[in-house]
Formats: structure tokens, sequence, C-alpha cells
């Protein structure tokens, strides 16, 4: 395991934010947040086309460490029913590690996705998904209090960041409590809707 790296991607605006605030069911990014506004160069055509590796490196893992706000809003994610955002047939297709304050049974989706909730830390989770992952790396997928853990702890080991030319002003900030980081950018690109910015993290 000590070969496997890991990663994360993660679209920010320009002030730094992942979402908005007061995220919930019905605005699941936020009340101040417009998903399109940074999502735009995931979806749109032909901005997809002019991204597609960016895009393909989101879900270049072995398996998949979220937060529980990412796998579903605080009053539904740990029922029963609820198995996350994605319909029966989520795009990870493979182990997604889900940082949970709730025990629950693993839920297994379409298309090999199974989600396990680990509700001892991101260390045990980590360690899980490294186990996992079959040699593959391992991707940190959000949202930003997650990836904000991972980075304070020194576990990342390559922050690729798409940055959209927008801002939003409040809400789940990137880099927030995470001191003393240093970063090498070892590649950038983009267009006119998001910059592309690979980081090396420095230990």
């Amino acid at each position: 395991m000590e070969n496997i790296k890991v990663t994360c991607g993660l679209t920010i605006s320009l002030d730094g934010f992942a979402a908005g605030h007061n995220q919930s069911f019905e605005k699941p990014f936020g009340e101040n947040f417009d998903s399109d506004l940074l999502d735009h160069w995931m979806f749109s055509e032909p901005e997809k086309h002019r991204h597609k590796r960016e895009i393909d490196a989101i879900l270049d893992a072995g398996a998949f460490i979220m937060g529980s706000n990412m796998f579903g809003p605080k009053d539904r994610r740990d029922t029963p029913e609820w198995k996350g955002w994605w319909g029966n047939n989520p795009p990870y297709h493979a182990p997604v590690f889900v940082l949970s304050h709730q025990e629950r049974a693993p839920v297994e989706m379409e298309g090999r996705t199974i989600f396990h909730f680990v509700t001892d830390g991101i260390e045990s989770a980590l360690e899980k998904a490294k186990e996992a992952a079959g040699g593959w790396n391992v991707k940190i997928m959000g949202g930003a209090d997650t990836v904000n853990q991972y980075l304070a702890a020194g576990l990342i080991d390559e922050l690729w960041l798409h940055v959209a030319p927008v801002t939003i002003g409040a809400g789940a900030r990137l880099f927030e409590g995470v001191p003393n980081l240093k970063l090498e950018p070892v590649e950038v690109s983009g267009t006119s809707v998001v910059t592309h910015i690979r980081y090396k993290v420095l230990k």
C-alpha cells in the first residue's frame, strides 16, 4: 500500500468556496450557490469535451472517501431509504467510504459501487480505502470540510483544483483551518470557464 497515492480533485470559486451555506435536500449546494456557476465546465456542451481528461481524472481511483454531507443531507443520510444523490448506478463503480457519526450497514448499488460507513475517523477510512483500492489510488471526493481534515493531517499527496471565475462569498471553504500548507504547482491548464491547477502537496 506504500505506492498508493491519495489524491483530491475539487471545483471551487475564486474566493475558495466549494459550496454555499445552509445545504439541504432542496438546495444541496446551499442557499447562495448556483451549482451551474461552478460545474458548467463539467456538464455543458462543448465544455465537457474540452475538459474530458480532467473529468475522467475525478473518478480515476480504486476507492473513494467522502464526508457524510456529500453522501446526503443531514435529515436523510442516516435513513435506510437514502442511498445517495446518484440514483441506482452511482458513477464511482468502486468502494466508497463515507465518514459518518452513525453506524450503518454497507449499501451495495449497481455498477460495483458499495458505500461503507466509517465512524472511527479519517485515518481509519483511509486505511480501509487503501486496502480496498486493489493497488490503485485513493480519491478524497469532498466536501470541503472533509478535504480540509485530510489536508490538515498531511494525508493528501496531490490536490487538483478546478477554479471557476465566480465568487460565492460564504459557505464551505477550502483550506479553512488548514495551517502551514505548502503546494507545488505541477500542471496548469484551462479555458475561459475554468482553470485547472494540479498541485503536489509538499510534506
